[in-house]
This record gives structure tokens, C-alpha cells and sequence, in this order.
């Protein structure tokens, strides 16, 4: 399963811009990858594993904003097209839980 985060947070004051540089560094620590700006996703392995990261997410979602999960299994996400450019290779997003590099 892939868990996609979808995020749109206020960056007009100096509070707001650290809540999102907070928000965005707690993703990128557990395990999220960017695909655009502003939308994260993380492999999943275990419905278990699903509950901890939304549990993480509700604790420490911003103050103002909006966040939204969407869960998808693996052969929904590798449906995915790509319209208007490339998909990047230098990001290792593999469903294999060991990469050896």
C-alpha cells in the first residue's frame, strides 16, 4: 500500500512558514518522498504501520491548513500516468524492503 499526503499550508507569516518547514521535515524524516510540491508518499507494509503514520500525522498536524491522506494499494500507484514530463530515477522508491546501493 502507498499512502499519498496531499498538504496546502498558509506560509504568510513567519509562524506559518516554520509550521510548514516543520510539517515537511516530519514527512521527509519518516520515510515520505516528494512527488510534487506540497504532495508526499510513503510504502506502507502493514495496516498497523497505516494507523501508527496517520496517528503521527493527527499529532502533529499544523495549526491552520489542510492535509489529506489517500491510501492506494501498489497496482493503483504503479498505474500511475505521467503527462507532462519524466519520472525521476535518482529516487529510490522501491517496494522491496532492503535496497542495497
Amino acid at each position: 500500500m502507498r499512502m499519498l499526503v496531499f498538504f496546502d499550508l498558509p506560509t504568510i507569516t513567519n509562524e506559518d512558514k516554520k509550521n510548514y518547514r516543520a510539517f515537511r521535515k516530519l514527512l521527509i524524516k519518516n520515510g515520505f518522498i516528494m512527488l510534487q510540491e506540497s504532495v508526499y508518499c510513503k510504502l506502507l507494509t502493514t495496516p498497523s504501520v497505516e494507523n501508527s503514520v496517520k496517528h503521527l500525522l493527527s499529532t502533529n498536524k499544523p495549526p491552520d491548513g489542510l492535509v489529506q491522506t489517500l491510501i492506494v494499494t501498489e497496482k493503483q500507484y504503479a498505474k500511475m500516468d505521467f503527462i507532462i514530463g519524466k519520472r525521476k530515477s535518482d529516487i529510490i522508491d522501491s517496494p522491496e524492503k532492503l535496497v542495497i546501493i
